[in-house]
């Protein structure tokens, strides 16, 4: 049975706007000696895809070249629940509120030169926002040799899932309880996280409220 706290129906677009919005995430591969791995690293989601770069070497390229498949997990905890927030004695209500999207499918080097350069320049843009750099283009001859010599993954996204837990499972009053407290503590994210409850509140059908 699914605990009714993970709301599991966000819709692509909402989906999509968190892994815009994350730049940060962990790839799950298996190695060539069949044992598992995980590497962090910066990606960014485009035009369906995610992308990630690194060196043509190590452990990473090798595990892709020797099992296309993989998981990529991005992940954003909101705030720490206190156990008093819900009750004075025990530890039990105590808990965390976040994101998470979970992606599979399958890796794939891009060789494209073009497609390469779209995707680096989109990572510069997430993670250089102010600029500060030429555009990295293909037919920018400063860029050329490094475009060969950089490895660009693709992830073919065949499956997407997400759980965004933010108190569902608590009635309006408790619910309300735990919101009011966290604005008054008032650290950083409690704000956003008390109107992150409100907003995915189920309503009387048990169905999360369309997003403001």
């Amino acid at each position: 049975m699914r605990r009714k706290e993970f709301d599991q129906s966000r819709d692509q677009a909402e989906l999509e706007a968190f892994l815009q919005e994350m730049s940060f995430g962990f790839l799950a591969s298996v190695r060539p000696d069949g044992t598992p791995g995980i590497t962090p690293l910066n990606f960014v989601y485009r035009n369906g895809s995610l992308y990630f770069h690194g060196s043509r070497a190590g452990e990473k390229i090798k595990s892709l070249k020797a099992n296309e498949q993989v998981s990529f997990c991005v992940a954003r905890e909101y705030a720490l629940i206190p156990s008093y927030f819900e009750d004075p004695e025990l530890a039990c209500p105590a808990t965390a509120y976040f994101k998470s999207v979970l992606l599979r499918g399958t890796a794939s080097l891009v060789e494209n030169l073009e497609e390469k350069a779209d995707a680096l320049q989109a990572m510069m843009a997430k993670l250089q926002p102010e600029g500060g750099h030429e555009p990295i283009r293909a037919d920018d001859a400063r860029y050329r040799g490094n475009l060969k010599g950089v490895a660009v993954i693709r992830l073919n996204v065949e499956h997407i899932s997400a759980k965004f837990k933010f108190g569902q499972n608590l009635t309006e009053p408790k619910r309300e309880a735990v919101a009011g407290q966290l604005e008054r503590r008032g650290c950083p994210f409690d704000h956003e996280t008390a109107a992150l409850m409100r907003r995915y509140a189920p309503d009387g059908d048990g169905q999360p409220q369309p997003a403001e």
